[in-house]
Formats: C-alpha cells, sequence, structure tokens
C-alpha cells in the first residue's frame, strides 16, 4: 500500500512537471506559428496568443528577443519582421508594440477584472482612431514613441498598472498629393487623455494631451502612491484620500504657475469683462483635513486669461516649468528608426528634436495650466452619485478639447465658409 502510494505521488509530481514544460512549450509553439506565411496559421496563433494577456505578448519577446533588438538597432524590416511586427502589434493591441513592451486590454471590463486580481490601477487611455493603428491622432503617436517607448515608463507600467484604451470616434486624415507620384498622408486635429482608475473604475486622476516623459512617470508614481495609501479604507475614507490629493496636485500647479508668470514676466491681460486678478480657491491644507467640503473647492479661471498669452510667453513659462524635458536613448532611437527612410543630416535630426523637445515642454505646460486644473475641479465636485467614466469623458471632449460628440465634423467644416468647390468639397 505505501508502495502504490508513494508511486502515485511521483507520477503526479510527474505529470505536473511534464504539464509546466508542456505549457511552455506550447506558448513557444504558439509563437513560432504567429509569424508563419500562411495567414490562417498565423492569425490563429496570434488570437491564442491575445488570449493568454500578458504571457502570451512575453512569449513573443522571448521567442524572438534577438530579432527584436535588431530592429530597434538597425531599423531594418525584411518580410519575416513584417509578419513578426504584425503579430507583435496584433497581440499587444499597441502600433510600433516592439519598442514597449506592453500589452493593452480594449474592453474595460476585462481590465477591471484584472485589476482587482492584482492589486493595480488602471491606466486607460481614450483617443481618436485605434492604438493599434498608424494613423491614429498625433497626440497618441507621440505616446507611442516618445511615452511607452521610453524604459523606464514602460517598465514602471509593466509592474504597476493595467492598461486599456478605446477610441473616441476614428481620427480624421488628409492626403496631399503632388501630382506626380509624391503624397504626404497625415491626420487632423483630435486630442487625447489617460484616464487613471482604481480596480473599480473610479478616476483618479487625468492626463489630458501629451506630457514629458518626466512629468508623465511623476503623476503615474504619486498617484500609485496615494492608492496604496487608500488600500482597505472605506468608502469615504477613500474618497477624502483621492480628494485630498486632487487638492494637493492643484495647489502645487498654481503655485508652479503663479512664480513661473511672475519669474518670465509674463503680462497678464484682464478680461473684457473687468475682472483684473487671478481668482483662486484657498490653499492652506493640513494633513488633518477630513471634511469633503472644504476639498471640494477647487477653482481657477486661467484659462479666461489665456488668449491674452502669446506663444512666446508660453515658450518662457515651458522653460521654467517644463525645462526638464529629455528623451532617453530608446525613444530616441525610436524618432531615429521612423525618419530613416526620410534622408535627414545629422543635423537635421539634431534640428528636429530640439524643436520636439520645445513642442512637448510647451504642451506640457499647457495641459497642466489649462486643463488639469479644471479636471481637478470636476472630479472634486459636489454631486449626487458617482462620476460615470463615458459621460466625464465626452464633457472633457467638449468642453477641454472643443471636439464635442455634436459635431461630426470636428471643427473642420464651417457652414459660413465658402470654399468655391461643388458640395463644399465634401464627399459622402
Amino acid at each position: 500500500m505505501k508502495i502504490k502510494t508513494f508511486w502515485l505521488a511521483g507520477l503526479t509530481a510527474l505529470f505536473f512537471a511534464f504539464s509546466g514544460f508542456a505549457e511552455t512549450k506550447s506558448r513557444a509553439q504558439l509563437a513560432q506559428l504567429a509569424v508563419s506565411a500562411d495567414a490562417a496559421v498565423s492569425a490563429e496563433a496570434v488570437k491564442s496568443l491575445r488570449a493568454l494577456g500578458r504571457d502570451g505578448l512575453d512569449a513573443l519577446f522571448t521567442t524572438y528577443a534577438d530579432e527584436i533588438a535588431k530592429f530597434s538597432r538597425t531599423g531594418e524590416a525584411d518580410d519575416q519582421w513584417k509578419r513578426l511586427a504584425t503579430a507583435l502589434d496584433a497581440v499587444a493591441m499597441q502600433k510600433d508594440s516592439y519598442a514597449s513592451g506592453l500589452f493593452w486590454h480594449i474592453d474595460l471590463e476585462e481590465a477591471k477584472r484584472e485589476a482587482g486580481k492584482l492589486n493595480k490601477p488602471i491606466l486607460s487611455l481614450r483617443l481618436l482612431g485605434n492604438l493599434n493603428e498608424e494613423f491614429s491622432c498625433a497626440n497618441s503617436r507621440f505616446f507611442r514613441a516618445l511615452l511607452y517607448s521610453n524604459s523606464e515608463i514602460s517598465k514602471y507600467l509593466r509592474e504597476n498598472y493595467v492598461l486599456h484604451w478605446k477610441s473616441v470616434r476614428p481620427a480624421p486624415k488628409v492626403t496631399i498629393d503632388f501630382g506626380d507620384g509624391r503624397k504626404i498622408e497625415r491626420t487632423l486635429t483630435g486630442n487625447s487623455i489617460h484616464y487613471i482608475l482604481d480596480e473599480k473604475g473610479e478616476i483618479i486622476d487625468a492626463l489630458p494631451g501629451l506630457y514629458s516623459p518626466q512629468m508623465f512617470l511623476k503623476y503615474l508614481v504619486q498617484t500609485r502612491l496615494v492608492l496604496k495609501t487608500a488600500g482597505s479604507q472605506d468608502e469615504n475614507a477613500r474618497l477624502v484620500t483621492f480628494m485630498l490629493n486632487r487638492r494637493q496636485m492643484f495647489d502645487e500647479i498654481l503655485d508652479a504657475r503663479r512664480k513661473m508668470v511672475a519669474s518670465a514676466k509674463v503680462k497678464m491681460t484682464a478680461p473684457k469683462d473687468g475682472t483684473t486678478a487671478l481668482e483662486v480657491a484657498p490653499r492652506a491644507m493640513t494633513k488633518s483635513i477630513t471634511e469633503t467640503s472644504l476639498l471640494r473647492n477647487l477653482s481657477d479661471d486661467f484659462s479666461r486669461y489665456e488668449p491674452q498669452v502669446n506663444l512666446d510667453d508660453w515658450k518662457k513659462l515651458s522653460k521654467l516649468y517644463a525645462g526638464t524635458t529629455r528623451f532617453d536613448a530608446a525613444s530616441i532611437a525610436f524618432i531615429k528608426r521612423q525618419n530613416k527612410q526620410t534622408g535627414l543630416t545629422d543635423a537635421e535630426f539634431a534640428g528636429l528634436l530640439s524643436k520636439l523637445t520645445e513642442y512637448v515642454a510647451l504642451d506640457t505646460t499647457r495641459n497642466d495650466f489649462l486643463f488639469h486644473t479644471q479636471i481637478y475641479g470636476w472630479l472634486n465636485a459636489q454631486r449626487s452619485k458617482p462620476l460615470e467614466l463615458e459621460n466625464f469623458n465626452s464633457r472633457v471632449y467638449a468642453e477641454l478639447f472643443k471636439t464635442p460628440d455634436s459635431d461630426k465634423w470636428l471643427g473642420l467644416y464651417e457652414t459660413n465658409v465658402y470654399t468655391a468647390l461643388d458640395g463644399g468639397g465634401i464627399i459622402k
């Protein structure tokens, strides 16, 4: 009897050891099949890898580590690489995922289940177009090139967040045809926003538009720490923790903005309604505050002054607020790879990078100074029921980004503008 029991235990252990090996081998086989020249075989393998989630994407990265490293270094794409890149992006649901290694959910409920299981927050992106396509909106393309490809950010996201994206609407494209075979294809207008949600989908913070890698990571880390602080607090205590954090971040932005407006000697011209002072909520806060009514009063009217602030003044402010904007080696390699076929000289590439750095710093500053404070005010406002993410997002696109759902033309067509084209140039 003892011998039989011993034999069964050994057989069971051997079975489980073999099962683990078989499972590992199966993933490797799926990774191989995902790059098959047979489209049907590849599609089935990709579907299976996608169903495995993060593990399925890791199988591709492990199997093709050398090929991914080579392309990252040289940008040389043969037919084998094109099939691999297609498989990577289909499993990750992100264009150019070779540079980020990030796995994205496209079902928020699925993301919430995983977040609850892993005890991690969710980074939920809203964009025009689709993140797994070349021609998504400009902001989301910059996210892929400058944020998700950043080594420190991609590592932090993989370890600390569950990722999700959803398209708001298609991104409008324009093709300029020079008539001699040369064409330029670009997207027009559009904006994106990252929401940081808890595992239940409650909005903790929201980052409107493009941020520098340094500022983006700062908000990711800080919000993650706040969620850890909230931990297993009851619902009311968690609410106060989140509101207090937003209040502190609101104050931090306003303090920085005041100092930098003064330091840069930017003239704040009074709006036409006669208001002469920048009115903001009281900023005195202590850790002992627990009255949520005091945390809700976040008011900022800087956007009323914005039309009077010219581009040169914005550049002065951005040098002070986001002057540390830098792109890491991985992101620079990504940008070089994308521009390899343009024939840029080293000097021209340096100029491109310098202008891009200035642009990102400017966008970071405007997004925080104009939009982020308003979002904090909306999130901390008194309400009778919990915020609904989709409704909140509609408000962001309508009131901040000025592209409401009701405008099907995204501001690109106006009925009172004559174009001298039949039908106004509209092709339905």
